[in-house]
């Protein structure tokens, strides 16, 4: 299966491909390509390292590098090994299995409930005792008074 034509050139066509680079040391390097710029430098994933080894009897040598960022200059010639991976639809939008979920990271102070997140807080947020002095809110007259705060918000005076 040849690679599909793409607008950006043929470069551009075989992102994600798994391709064979050989480098001007002899050195043969085979990876999955994510990217490439005007200096054809390549970022490689799931990398491995073929080579002789120069003493004895000649033999090839295997090291698994990963994730590899090369350095255009070095490239002498680069071939097409195989296509992209197959991504099943079904596991496409499946989230991947991971340690923990993540959440969005406060200053210090608690989210706010959900029935309060919408609309603006006469009041401090959990922990500061009130507005600062002079603030008022959009609409309301200077006279009237701040209405109390929910159960958990705000300064709460120590039962006696």
């Amino acid at each position: 299966m040849a690679p599909p034509k793409a607008k950006g050139g043929k470069m551009l066509s075989l992102i994600n491909w798994r391709l064979k680079i050989t480098l001007n040391d002899g050195r043969v390097l085979t990876g999955q390509m994510l990217a490439f710029d005007k200096h054809m430098n390549l970022v490689l994933a799931d990398c491995e390292e073929f080579r002789r080894a120069e003493a004895g009897p000649p033999q090839d040598m295997k090291r698994t590098l990963g994730l590899v960022i090369l350095r255009g200059e070095t490239v002498v010639s680069l071939s097409v090994e195989g296509p992209p991976p197959v991504v099943d639809e079904d596991k496409k939008n499946a989230l991947l299995p991971g340690p923990g979920r993540g959440l969005p990271a406060g200053r210090g102070m608690g989210m706010m409930p959900p029935a309060l997140a919408g609309r603006p807080m006469p009041y401090g947020p959990p922990g500061m005792p009130g507005p600062p002095p002079g603030f008022r809110p959009p609409g309301m007259p200077p006279g009237m008074p701040f209405p109390p705060p929910p159960p958990g918000f705000g300064f709460q005076p120590p039962p006696q």
